[in-house]
């Protein structure tokens, strides 16, 4: 059995057992007529193999997996984390499941292709990672787009999060107390201190960022009700791939599907909202529809001027 083959046979397993419970033998012979196995040539799937799997998959991904033993031995999921922690183990399954075929395949390059897209500031990644973990304090040059200005940051690190495929650090601020969001893409001169801070923040950022789209503004706000109407072709679209957690469908026609929303009527989401065109129609709250009005008011009177 190939060494790196283990996070694919990890996927298989769980891709199996999410659709029904299945004996050993029902599992051997699903993960040997798929096709990453016939890909990697793999002819054999030991019981010792399944059972040294399962314990790694509940390490990994949280996932407890048993077998029925008296008159019946079907394995099958016996638990599922909590919907955060699942989101959380799906993103890291699929990136394991596209690293492991990227590296099974050399010649991937002629086949499989990317974005190209700046640096994202990831390499800071695991030195954050490290800080938060460890209560570091941190010391930093950050770029400010808006400003134009670059300026030296001190600050006590508390969490990462992730955003329209940017990493932006979570963190107070030492000059003024401030919490707030730093781009990972403009930290520069990143310096860990040896230095530990004894301040125990209470921040509940699962629930802080529970109704928030994109990375908001850190300051309290109250989270509203949206609502979307979108065209029949982009409403199939959004159905398939959720804007947010909170996604509602409430209403559909043969010519358009209908959406509610409970978060923060942020920016960031009235970008997203601007993105689809005429395609997506904020009906409600009556602040974001005049908004959005107002922004699209602008824009034409600007293409107008040429």
């Amino acid at each position: 059995m190939k060494k790196d083959f283990y996070l694919t046979r990890y996927a298989l397993i769980i891709k199996r057992l999410e659709t029904s419970a299945a004996t050993y033998l029902q599992l051997k012979e699903y993960l040997l007529n798929s096709f990453e196995f016939q890909d990697a040539e793999i002819k054999s799937y030991s019981i010792r193999t399944l059972q040294r799997d399962i314990r790694e998959i509940a390490n990994l991904f949280n996932l407890s997996i048993h077998n029925k033993k008296k008159g019946d031995n079907r394995y099958y999921i016996e638990s599922r984390p909590v919907l955060e922690v699942d989101e959380y183990n799906q993103k890291l399954l699929e990136s394991f499941q596209v690293s492991n075929a990227l590296n099974l395949h050399p010649d991937f390059s002629s086949l499989v292709f990317f974005e190209t897209r700046k640096p994202t500031g990831v390499e800071h990644f695991y030195d954050l990672f490290f800080a938060i973990r460890n209560k570091r304090v941190i010391l930093f040059e950050h770029y400010n787009y808006k400003n134009k200005v670059m300026s030296s940051r001190k600050v006590h690190p508390l969490a990462l999060k992730e955003s329209k495929n940017r990493w932006y650090l979570i963190a107070v601020d030492t000059k003024d107390k401030m919490l707030k969001s730093f781009g990972l893409d403009r930290i520069n001169y990143l310096d860990v201190s040896k230095n530990k801070f004894r301040e125990k923040y209470k921040y509940n950022f699962r629930e802080h960022f529970k109704n928030a789209f994109g990375v908001m503004n850190l300051a309290e706000q109250h989270p509203e009700k949206i609502l979307l109407r979108c065209s029949r072709h982009q409403g199939e679209y959004i159905r398939s791939f959720p804007l947010h957690q909170s996604q509602k469908e409430t209403k559909e026609t043969p010519e358009e599907i209908f959406f509610e929303f409970f978060l923060h009527p942020t920016y960031d989401f009235m970008q997203e909202i601007l993105s689809y065109g005429k395609e997506v129609q904020v009906l409600e709250p009556k602040v974001l529809v005049e908004e959005i009005r107002e922004h699209l008011q602008e824009s034409l009177n600007r293409y107008l001027e040429i």
